[in-house]
């Protein structure tokens, strides 16, 4: 069902005081109950984030997982770990692990029914990068990761994944776009959901935006009508800016 929902991405930053001093920030917050906040800290961080926040609505989502279950993969977590310390949302498809790490969209259908096979709910990233956009070629790039990643799903599967629009030229950079650009890109995204599946999957699916959100943009930015919140990089770390930015929907 669609609403609106602000997720935090910690990226590698954090320790394990340090989440829990960001942590009891958040929870002093005077945070409206209309949108569902979510957390994403380093691996290390992620069972003492939970515990912290059992008495609050907060989730908590891993930055990442392995596609296996079980092996011989040094360093790797999988979901059934992830499960075991009561996470159960995972970001899957950051531009920084497509860019830096080398995932593929193969890779990533991989784990996307890993996710789904484990009843995880997948916030799943995907977007261009600037040469992309000034060759005018971003909706080709979006769609594609799209389809090779994800379109695979049955329609039932919609129910357990969250859309998030990265333009990857507007992450960490200070650069945004427009909310009229968000706003194209996301409604391109839900008639292309619609055309792929059907009008109840693309009204009903959450799409976030995450690029530089900040609070001084995001009630614009989540004010347009097919943008439901934000991933949130930087911002995410303070937990008054963090605030702000989940009540821009006010």
């Amino acid at each position: 069902m669609r609403r609106n929902i602000v997720a935090g991405n910690w990226k590698m930053n954090c320790d394990i005081p340090q989440t829990y001093e960001l942590l009891d920030a958040l929870k002093e917050q005077d945070i409206t109950d209309e949108v569902s906040v979510i957390v994403a800290p380093p691996f290390t961080n992620l069972q003492s984030a939970n515990q912290a926040l059992l008495d609050t609505e907060i989730l908590v989502a891993a930055q990442n997982m392995h596609q296996e279950s079980t092996g011989a993969y040094t360093g790797e977590v999988s979901a059934t770990m992830l499960k075991s310390v009561g996470v159960e949302v995972v970001i899957l498809g950051h531009s920084e692990r497509r860019a830096i790490f080398g995932e593929t969209n193969a890779l990533l259908t991989a784990k996307v029914n890993a996710a789904l096979e484990n009843e995880m709910t997948i916030i799943f990233c995907f977007g261009e990068e600037l040469s992309d956009r000034k060759a005018g070629s971003h909706f080709d790039v979006v769609r594609q990761q799209l389809e090779e990643g994800i379109f695979h799903i049955e329609k039932e599967n919609w129910n357990n994944v969250i859309l998030a629009y990265e333009p990857v030229w507007a992450i960490g950079t200070g650069e945004t776009a427009t909310p009229d650009q968000a706003q194209e890109m996301h409604h391109f995204i839900r008639n292309t959901l619609a055309e792929v599946f059907d009008t109840d999957v693309s009204q009903d699916v959450s799409i976030l935006y995450g690029g530089s959100v900040k609070p001084g943009n995001a009630k614009e930015i989540f004010g347009k009508q097919d943008v439901d919140g934000g991933l949130i990089g930087g911002a995410a770390l303070n937990a008054a800016d963090f605030t702000a930015i989940i009540n821009a929907f006010e």
